[in-house]
């Protein structure tokens, strides 16, 4: 159950770091509700896995979903650029991933 509350707040991490975007500057009352909101629900969600999730695993974790969700948002609804190095970069983000979720014996 903690590794579904850690993904759910990972996810929730690309919500508000899209929102933030979107609220330009928090000049945007709508999207700055939804950032607060959102940051405020992952938060939660991250200090619920962390219960029985060891501290360095849940952390990056969750900072490696928002990272690599946000960079997937910045280039499918942004326009944002795909260079092989970006794609290259993001992919040694989630090989780190992969390896902290298959080391953590959770």
């Amino acid at each position: 159950m903690a590794w579904i509350l850690l993904l759910l707040a990972g996810l929730l991490e690309v919500v508000w770091a899209f929102g933030m975007k979107a609220s330009d500057g928090f000049s945007r009352l709508g999207w700055s509700v939804v950032t607060l909101i959102a940051m405020l629900a992952s938060v939660g969600l991250l200090a619920l896995a962390m219960r029985s999730l060891p501290l360095g695993t849940a952390y990056a974790i969750w900072t490696g979903i928002g990272a690599l969700g946000a960079f997937l948002v910045g280039i499918l609804v942004l326009g944002e650029a795909a260079t092989p190095m970006r794609l290259f970069s993001a992919a040694l983000i989630l090989a780190g991933l992969v390896g902290l979720k298959l080391s953590s014996g959770s």
